[in-house]
């Protein structure tokens, strides 16, 4: 068992089983043997790859989607730039790069990661050298202003709550012990708002309110101050029913109560709840595309072509394969979605 796993049986032991959503705060969290707290995770060398570290061109196009953005907001002097979940800074980099087109566009912005992690923060630092940078912790720390927010992977990571539907009713997923070793077990007579009993037994509905609570703050920002908001994620274009709890460690899966701490524990991203409450907040949401029908729409193909131009064989067939894994349909080009919160009437490509 991990140091996190002995800390949350000490913790059960004591004060009784948790909540899945207080089970992935600890591990992705805990300020000492946290995930984002104490690992690099990303890369080669670490559990995932996310896809600003496939290619390169999927930063400078997000880069280019932004200025567009701003010159579609009338090319404000000041501005927000925030990235929430920045990683190591890498599609920060890359967009930054694609925005030299743009005179004036850097100098306007006010470059904003929200980052929790201490040691994340010097990553992304030392990536984004040369660029005035600054953190927050949370959303709610935003400045003021017309804002572009771009969000690549960090709905994912955010904790849910999982119910299972019983013959008897349903029942909240809870994280308790068996035999002294982590386990999942059921609490009995939950009530879900909102959703009926017409479910059938063996359906699990996940609760996602610390997601919802934030795109609605960033949607109720957006409506005030203009601007937009990139969420791109793996997840479903459509409510529905399902486990979508999953752990990889070292680009594998792992069980969620194998190695606590020690593993990414990620969600799927419901797009549809995210939409409806961004519009909720008379914010505007696009309709939800996958990752391959964006980047093909932004000109993914044209780039590549453009990038590989010239190159030796080798090189261009890694531009194809990186191509082909961010947006080929058995890749990530359908897994993955994206979705496009505006505030006002300002309306985005390549979303309308």
């Amino acid at each position: 068992m991990t140091p996190l796993g002995e800390k949350l049986i000490r913790r059960i032991e004591n004060f009784g089983p948790i909540t899945i959503a207080d089970y992935m705060a600890a591990c992705l969290g805990d300020p000492e043997h946290g995930y984002y707290m104490a690992r690099e995770p990303f890369g080669v060398a670490g559990d995932f790859i996310t896809a600003p570290e496939v290619s390169q061109i999927f930063g400078e196009l997000i880069g280019l989607w932004a200025v567009e953005c701003w010159r579609r907001m009338g090319s404000p002097d000041a501005f927000v730039l925030a990235e929430i979940g920045p990683g190591r800074g890498t599609l920060m980099a890359d967009a930054l790069r694609a925005a030299r087109i743009a005179p004036g566009f850097e100098q306007a912005a006010t470059i904003v990661l929200v980052e929790t992690s201490p040691r994340l923060r010097a990553v992304q630092n030392d990536t984004l050298a040369g660029h005035a940078v600054r953190w927050a912790e949370r959303v709610d720390d935003l400045p003021d202003g017309p804002t572009i927010l771009l969000a690549n992977e960090f709905f994912d990571a955010l904790p849910i709550r999982q119910f299972l539907r019983t013959p008897e009713g349903w029942a909240e997923r809870m994280v308790g012990l068996r035999d002294g070793e982590l386990a999942f077990g059921l609490r009995p007579g939950a009530r879900i708002d909102g959703v009926g009993d017409a479910a059938p037994a063996g359906a699990v509905v996940e609760i996602a309110s610390i997601s919802t609570a934030i795109m609605a703050t960033l949607a109720e920002r957006l409506q005030r101050f203009g601007g937009a908001m990139l969420a791109i994620d793996y997840g479903h274009a459509e409510t529905g029913y399902g486990d979508t709890l999953q752990a990889v460690r070292g680009h594998r899966f792992d069980h969620p109560l194998a190695h606590p701490g020690e593993a990414d524990l990620t969600v799927h991203v419901d797009f549809a709840a995210l939409a409806k409450v961004a519009a909720a907040q008379h914010a505007r949401a696009s309709e939800i595309w996958t990752q391959g029908d964006f980047l093909i729409a932004l000109g993914l193909l044209e780039r590549a072509g453009r990038l590989g131009a010239g190159k030796d064989s080798a090189t261009q067939d890694a531009i194809r394969a990186a191509v082909e894994r961010l947006a080929g349909p058995d890749a990530m080009g359908t897994l993955f979605k994206v979705l496009c919160v505006t505030g006002g009437d300002l309306v985005l490509p390549p979303f309308g």
